[in-house]
C-alpha cells in the first residue's frame, strides 16, 4: 500500500508524517473538547454544554452558581486530568522505543515509583513544604530512579532487556521505602498520601495546572524534536550508529524527557497507571510507529482516557467517587495481560 508522506524541514528539525494524521489528530482533538466539557457538565450539580461554554467565554447564563462550580472546581480538575494524561502518554511513548519493548510504561519500569517515594517523602514528611516543592521533587526522584537504572543496566552499553529488570527490581524497593514512611507518618498526613498514591485529580485547583503547565511547554516540544533520533534508537543501537547517531548521548536526553513528563505527572495527580502503556499501543493503530506522529496522537489519547476516567470515576457509583487512577487501572491491567499473552512467544 502506498504512503503518502507530510514532510517538514527545518535547519535543526524534520518531521515526516503519514498526510492522514492532522486529520486524526483534529478528530482526537474534537474528542478531547467533548470529553472536558462532559466533564465539567456531569456530577451533583448538571450544568448543559451551552452554559459551559457560555461560562467560558464570559458570557452571562443567568446563574452565577456556574462560574464557581465551572471555573473553580471542575474546570481546573478537567484540565490537569488532560495534562497529567498527555504527560504520562508521551513518557510512555519514549520508554517504549527506548526499550525497543511494547510492555514498558513509566509505570512498570519503576520511574513512576522513584517519584512518588520522592512525592510522598514531601506530603508526610515536610507537609508544610510549598506546592511547588511536590513536582521538583518527583521529578528529581525520577532522576535518581531512571538513572540507577541506566547505570545498573550498562554493561558496554545500555541494554534494553537490563533496563526493564532492573527497573522493576527498583521499583519493588521503591514502593517498600514509601510503604515504611506511610506506616510511620502522621494520620493527616498519610491520608493525604494515601489518596494521592491511588491517583486522584480530586480537587486540583488552578495552582496545580500553572504548576504542571511549565513542565509541559519545556519537555513536550523536546520530545517532538527528539522523535527523528527515537525513531533510529528504535531500530537498534548498530542501525541508530550506522546512521550517524550519538547512541547514548541521544539516548540519555530522551529518558531525561520522559522523565521530567513522568515525574511532574505523578507529582500532580499521583501514580496513576497504564496511560503510558495504552495510549501509545492505541496510538500505533492510528497513524503507526513513526513518533513524529506517534507522540502527539499518544498525547491526546493519554488526555482524553485520563478525563473520561475522572468522569467515570465521578459518576459510576454517585455519592462514591473513585479516584481516577482505580479505574485507569482497571481497564489497564486487564490490557497488559492481553499484551503479556499477545508477546510471550515473541
Amino acid at each position: 500500500m502506498k504512503v503518502d508522506w507530510l514532510v517538514i524541514r527545518s535547519p535543526a528539525i524534520s518531521f515526516r508524517i503519514d498526510r492522514r494524521v492532522p486529520v486524526i489528530l483534529l478528530c482526537l482533538a474534537v474528542a478531547i473538547v467533548v470529553a472536558m466539557v462532559m466533564n465539567v457538565g456531569q456530577g451533583e450539580y448538571p450544568i448543559s454544554p451551552l452554559d459551559i461554554v457560555k461560562t467560558v467565554l464570559g458570557i452571562d447564563t443567568g446563574n452565577p452558581d456556574h462560574v464557581f462550580v465551572i471555573e473553580d472546581l471542575r474546570l481546573p480538575r478537567t484540565l490537569v486530568a488532560f495534562m497529567v494524561g498527555a504527560a504520562l502518554a508521551i513518557s510512555g511513548t519514549i520508554f517504549q522505543g527506548l526499550t525497543r519493548n511494547p510492555l514498558a510504561d513509566p509505570g512498570i519500569i519503576g520511574i513512576n515509583a522513584g517519584a512518588s517515594l520522592a512525592a510522598i517523602i514531601v506530603i508526610v514528611l515536610i507537609p508544610s513544604a510549598p506546592i511547588y516543592i511536590l513536582p521538583i521533587s518527583a521529578f528529581g526522584g525520577a532522576l535518581l530512579m531512571a538513572a540507577l537504572i541506566y547505570s545498573l543496566a550498562w554493561n558496554q552499553g545500555s541494554s534494553p532487556i537490563l533496563l526493564i529488570l532492573m527497573g522493576i527490581g527498583l521499583s519493588a524497593i521503591a514502593s517498600a521505602i514509601t510503604s515504611l514512611i506511610i506506616t510511620y507518618g502522621e494520620i493527616n498526613d498519610v491520608s493525604n498520601a494515601l489518596v494521592w498514591l491511588a491517583g486522584s485529580v480530586y480537587g486540583r485547583t488552578w495552582e496545580q495546572v500553572f504548576s504542571l503547565l511549565p513542565w509541559l511547554i519545556v519537555f513536550v516540544p523536546m520530545a517532538l524534536a527528539l522523535a527523528r533520533h527515537l525513531n533510529a534508537l528504535n531500530l537498534g543501537d548498530d542501525v541508530a550508529k550506522s546512521l550517524g547517531s550519538q547512541v547514548e548521548w541521544q539516548r540519555g536526553l530522551l529518558i531525561v524527557v520522559g522523565v521530567a513528563l513522568a515525574g511532574s505527572g505523578v507529582a500532580t495527580a499521583g501514580n496513576i497507571g497504564f496511560i503510558g502503556l495504552i495510549a501509545p499501543h492505541l496510538g500505533r493503530q492510528l497513524v503507526g510507529a513513526t513518533h513524529e506522529a506517534l507522540i502527539p496522537t499518544s498525547a491526546l489519547l493519554g488526555g482524553v482516557i485520563v478525563v473520561m476516567a475522572d468522569l467515570l470515576g465521578r459518576t459510576l457509583f454517585t455519592p462514591i467517587e473513585l479516584p481516577c487512577g482505580v479505574v485507569t487501572a482497571a481497564i489497564g491491567a486487564p490490557y497488559f495481560l492481553y499484551l503479556l499473552i499477545r508477546n510471550r512467544k515473541k
